[in-house]
C-alpha cells in the first residue's frame, strides 16, 4: 500500500520575533481587536492584519477557537487509546478511527503501538462502545486504554514558540 505524506512533514515557515509575538498573544487572546493586539505587539493594525494573513495563508494560524472546559459540558470520561493497527493499513485506519464520534485527535506514533486516540464521552457506555468501535475498524488488531483521572496541564496552554 502506497503511503501519502502527512501533515508533520509539509515544510516549516519561518517566522520573525513579531510573528512569534503574535501567535503567543493570539494564543492568550484570540478575542481582542486588532487595533488592541497590534498596541500589545508594538505594531500598526495594518501591518498586523497583513502578517495574520500570511500566518493563516501558510498554514501557521488554522483558525481561531476557543478553548472548553468539557467537563463542565458533560464529558465526564476522556481516554487514550493505544491502538495496534496491521502493517500496511496505518493511514486508512487512522483516517476511519478519526471519524467516529468521540474522536477527538489521532496520532501517528513510536513505541509498542501504531496509533493514538483521544477521546471523549459522556459515560462509561458511550466510552465503551467507542473503544468497541474502533476494535471493529478494519486491520485494527488491539487497543490498550487509559483513563484520564486529572488534566494537568492542557494543550492550549502551551505558550512556546
Amino acid at each position: 500500500m502506497k503511503t501519502k505524506q502527512t501533515k508533520t512533514t509539509e515544510e516549516q515557515v519561518e517566522l520573525d520575533e513579531t510573528d512569534k509575538r503574535i501567535l503567543l498573544e493570539f494564543r492568550t487572546n484570540c478575542r481582542r481587536s486588532y487595533r488592541e493586539l497590534s498596541e500589545a505587539i508594538g505594531i500598526s493594525p495594518a501591518a498586523l492584519i497583513e502578517r495574520v494573513k500570511r500566518l493563516e495563508k501558510s498554514g501557521v494560524i488554522k483558525g481561531h477557537v476557543s478553548s472548553l472546559d468539557f467537563l463542565k459540558i458533560g464529558y465526564e470520561f476522556m481516554g487514550i487509546i493505544d491502538i495496534r493497527i496491521e502493517s500496511g493499513y496505518l493511514l486508512e485506519a487512522q483516517e476511519k478511527i478519526s471519524k467516529l464520534r468521540g474522536v477527538y485527535a489521532v496520532y501517528d506514533v513510536t513505541g509498542d503501538h501504531d496509533s493514538l486516540a483521544l477521546v471523549l464521552c459522556k459515560s462509561r457506555n458511550e466510552l465503551s462502545a467507542l473503544i468497541k468501535k474502533i476494535l471493529s475498524v478494519p486491520h485494527v488488531t488491539r487497543t490498550n486504554t487509559s483513563i484520564v483521572l486529572n488534566v494537568v496541564k492542557d494543550p492550549f496552554e502551551f505558550r512556546e514558540i
